[in-house]
């Protein structure tokens, strides 16, 4: 069939094939019958008449040789299913009957029948002698041994990977033993910071206040350097380090040595502050709780691998509420901020494991609307993987507690970079909520949820969080292989949250060199201590 249709849209000749010589010349009308929808009409039963080639010619495939014409095998695809009928299927009802039939998966212990490979299975086919029932049984015992094994690589993959993450490499722990020899020999290591002229500087609310809280010397270098590198003005900014009893000589060490003027630079132990040493401190009750009870809850990781009914997802997630970082008191102290610095009144908390890529100071100049902490929510953006987190995600919503008072589907945020205004935090009772929800979850036996800071956080900060801008924060770099280095490069700051953090064998290689940029591999301690860009 042949259309023609002249240029002015008014003539539409349709000729009939096979050589026919008859025609059938249109003449469309001026008022009653619009040129278009006659157009459009043609065009429409164009398509049809190609949509019922396509079923009749798929039928065909299906069926062997065909007995009916084209409207007739339309009829016989559309019928059943305009009617509300189901089409019979092609597929024998015991291959359906024997691969719903339970497995025990002893049984394939030892068997050396079942194929390997899907060309093992294919060649065994073709040899013959299967009836459908056979099929079905050979192939559901070669999936089943597939998804096994399988299972098992992921498991021991997860496995591997937590046992990385949660070590010292030897480098970083060269790195603290060599600074702290330092500290010992070399006056200039034990420099006063900041000095003395600069201490008024702490606590005046002029300046931009950041918080970090670490007990990694190289990953807090790298936030360091890379925070005054990129800040347009410098010589407003001071960096509270905070750190534990033991870095705390080699953290000292490492800022007298490499000073980043004109930025100042405060390095304080948690226990040269007179709050921590007055009188019991919450979080540290709750974490010694904590510890006890998840050492008897998990039974250890060789406990939790040995399960053969979980996922390896769901295992993955318990291997990682054993890292030391979960019950570390450097994660758990952002709660304590108005106490640790009661004079000022606004900081940016920052995370050890992040990158800055961007002058941060704007963020001063973010309206909070009295809300008390400005995050970046987790719940929209391009990459689902990384962000599709909701409370839910989080929380376990299947114990009345949590379900009684939370939206399962309300958007999550993230800790890492956020913003706090302590004036207004000074004014809520914020950190009673997370003490009290902290001590909630130890007398359930870790059942509200199983790990980390953000869960009492996101319950602790319910309705006090101001949403910022996603450039502010990206996600994932630590657990999303898949992230763009043109995406992470072009973020204000980068996050390399999860087991694959930069400082590690198993970090993202096309990632590490956004924090890699921030080390100086000339320096004579990274140098001794074989600390290398890859």
């Amino acid at each position: 069939m042949q259309l023609h249709i002249s240029p002015s849209l008014r003539h539409v000749t349709v000729l009939p094939g096979k050589g026919l010589k008859e025609f059938i010349k249109v003449k469309v009308a001026s008022r009653r019958v619009s040129y278009r929808m006659l157009f459009y009409s043609l065009l429409f039963f164009t398509f049809l008449l190609r949509f019922v080639f396509v079923l009749t010619s798929v039928d065909g495939i299906d069926g062997g040789e065909t007995k009916c014409s084209a409207i007739g095998c339309l009829g016989k695809k559309l019928g059943p299913k305009l009617m509300g009928k189901k089409t019979e299927s092609n597929v024998p009802e015991v291959i359906y009957q024997t691969l719903d039939a339970p497995l025990d998966k002893d049984e394939l212990r030892g068997r050396s029948d079942i194929p390997q490979t899907l060309e093992e299975f294919m060649t065994e086919v073709k040899k013959g002698g299967f009836d459908a029932k056979t099929f079905a049984v050979k192939l559901r015992e070669m999936v089943t041994l597939m998804e096994q094994r399988t299972r098992n690589a992921k498991i021991q993959e997860y496995l591997y990977r937590h046992v990385a993450s949660s070590s010292i490499p030897k480098q970083l722990h060269c790195l603290d033993l060599r600074l702290a020899s330092e500290h010992t020999n070399n006056a200039a290591a034990r420099l006063q910071l900041p000095s003395a002229e600069l201490v008024p500087a702490l606590v005046d609310n002029s300046y931009f206040h950041f918080v970090l809280a670490s007990d990694n010397v190289l990953a807090a270098s790298v936030v360091a350097a890379s925070l005054v590198r990129n800040c347009l003005r410098p010589q407003k900014v001071v960096l509270h380090i905070i750190t534990d009893k033991k870095t705390y000589y080699p953290m000292q060490a490492w800022f007298s040595l490499h000073p980043l003027s004109p930025a100042i630079i405060e390095v304080k132990a948690l226990h040269h502050f007179d709050w921590f040493t007055k009188g019991k401190v919450p979080v540290l009750e709750a974490m010694e709780k904590d510890q006890k009870v998840r050492s008897q809850f998990r039974g250890g990781s060789s406990a939790i691998v040995a399960n053969t009914t979980e996922k390896p997802q769901v295992i993955a997630a318990k291997l990682q509420t054993l890292s030391p970082k979960y019950n570390s008191v450097m994660n758990h102290i952002r709660i304590h901020l108005p106490e640790l610095f009661p004079s000022l009144n606004k900081v940016v908390f920052l995370d050890d494991d992040i990158v800055i890529q961007t002058d941060l100071t704007p963020l001063w100049d973010i309206d909070m609307n009295g809300k008390v902490n400005g995050a970046v929510e987790t719940c929209t953006g391009e990459d689902k993987f990384v962000m599709s987190k909701r409370l839910k995600s989080y929380l376990n919503f299947s114990h009345p507690l949590i379900l009684k008072n939370f939206n399962p589907n309300e958007c999550a945020w993230a800790y890492g970079m956020n913003i706090f205004d302590l004036e207004a935090w000074r004014k809520t009772n914020i950190s009673f909520t997370y003490h009290h929800w902290v001590e909630q979850n130890i007398k359930s036996d870790l059942s509200l949820w199983q790990l980390g800071t953000l869960p009492p956080g996101l319950i602790a900060f319910h309705g006090h969080v101001h949403i910022i801008d996603p450039f502010w924060h990206m996600l994932g770099l630590g657990y999303q292989e898949d992230t763009s280095f043109a995406d992470a490069e072009s973020a204000g700051v980068i996050h390399f949250n999860g087991r694959a953090k930069p400082w590690l064998d198993i970090a993202f290689p096309q990632l590490r060199p956004l924090w890699t940029k921030y080390v100086n591999f000339s320096d004579k301690f990274i140098k001794s201590c074989h600390i290398k860009a890859s």
